[in-house]
């Protein structure tokens, strides 16, 4: 891993990737323990919560 690659990690692109997968991964557990119920309404909630953390 070079120096370029360890600053994508750490800024833009890295903390956007991670953001982005652990908003993933809540609303997947949250469809898991709701049985799927309300599916659009978890996935809404994503893309809200991805774009202020995007900012």
């Amino acid at each position: 891993m070079g120096l370029d690659d360890l600053k994508n990690e750490l800024t833009g692109e890295g903390v956007e990737k991670a953001s982005d997968a652990g908003i993933e991964k809540a609303g997947d557990v949250v469809e898991t323990k709701t049985g799927g119920k309300g599916e659009a309404q978890i996935d809404k909630g994503e893309d809200v919560l991805d774009a202020k953390i995007g900012e």
